[in-house]
Order: structure tokens, then C-alpha cells, then sequence
């Protein structure tokens, strides 16, 4: 995470809402970019907790490939373990409860260069998430 982050997209709605992300003309940064859109009052997220949340995932400056917003039912995993993308390990570990996060997410932390064909996501490609921490277990 760096500070002096190049534009980032800017997201749409509040905490529950399915957002729409608008992208900057510039390329994304090939760092880990993480952005708090409204930040909430409860636990913090440690490494090791079960972590349950909404998500909406998009690849920088072209298609939604996931969200759970369409779904109608958040996913719970384990954070900081390895469990999920480098990205989300990262950038969700250390954000609170009821926090909106926004994470630009270069190919090293996310699927890398073998990407997700099945998802739509190439080995070059940057993601972007929001997601929205709607609980978290020890």
C-alpha cells in the first residue's frame, strides 16, 4: 500500500448498495492499492478471523466478473491466511467492521499470469473490488 496512490475509481452507493465504479483515463498501478469509502465502528479484522462479506469485483476499466450483491447472500472465509487472493489478504486485514473498502488489486496479488479464464480474467489484468465487511468471527 502506498501513499500518493494514482487515480482510483470512484464507486457508487453506500454500505449494502451494489456499486457502480466509474475508472479514471489512467492505467492502474501495478501496487496494491487500497481506498476506505466510509469506514465502520466495529471489531478490527485480524489475520485468522472468519471474515463475511459483500463484494463486487470488476477488472480495471472493463467487466464485472462477481459480486454477491446479485446473489443476495454475503461469503464468509478465512483472512490472512492464504485462503483467498494476496489482495484481499492484504488490504482487508486491519480494516473495521462496517467499513466500505475499495482494493485496485495489480495480477501479483490477485490470480496472477495464469489470470481466471473461466471468470474472464487474463493474466494482465488489474481487479477492483468493493467490499463491504459485514461481520467477522475469532
Amino acid at each position: 500500500m502506498t501513499e500518493n496512490l494514482p487515480p482510483l475509481p470512484t464507486a457508487s452507493g453506500s454500505f449494502g448498495d451494489k456499486p457502480v465504479l466509474t475508472f479514471p483515463d489512467t492505467p492502474a498501478s501495478q501496487d496494491l492499492a487500497v481506498q476506505v469509502l466510509s469506514r465502520g465502528e466495529g471489531e478490527i479484522v485480524e489475520a485468522g478471523d472468519d471474515i463475511e462479506v459483500d463484494y463486487y469485483g470488476q477488472v480495471w476499466g472493463g467487466r464485472m466478473f462477481d459480486n454477491s450483491y446479485d446473489r443476495g447472500s454475503s461469503i464468509t472465509f478465512p483472512i490472512g491466511t492464504g485462503a483467498v487472493i494476496g489482495g484481499w489478504d492484504e488490504g482487508l486485514v486491519g480494516q473495521q467492521v462496517g467499513s466500505r473498502v475499495l482494493l485496485s488489486i495489480p495480477p501479483h496479488l490477485g490470480y496472477g499470469e495464469r489470470g481466471m479464464p473461466q471468470a474472464g480474467i487474463g493474466g494482465t489484468d488489474t481487479l477492483v473490488f468493493v467490499v463491504d465487511i459485514r461481520g467477522t468471527t475469532r
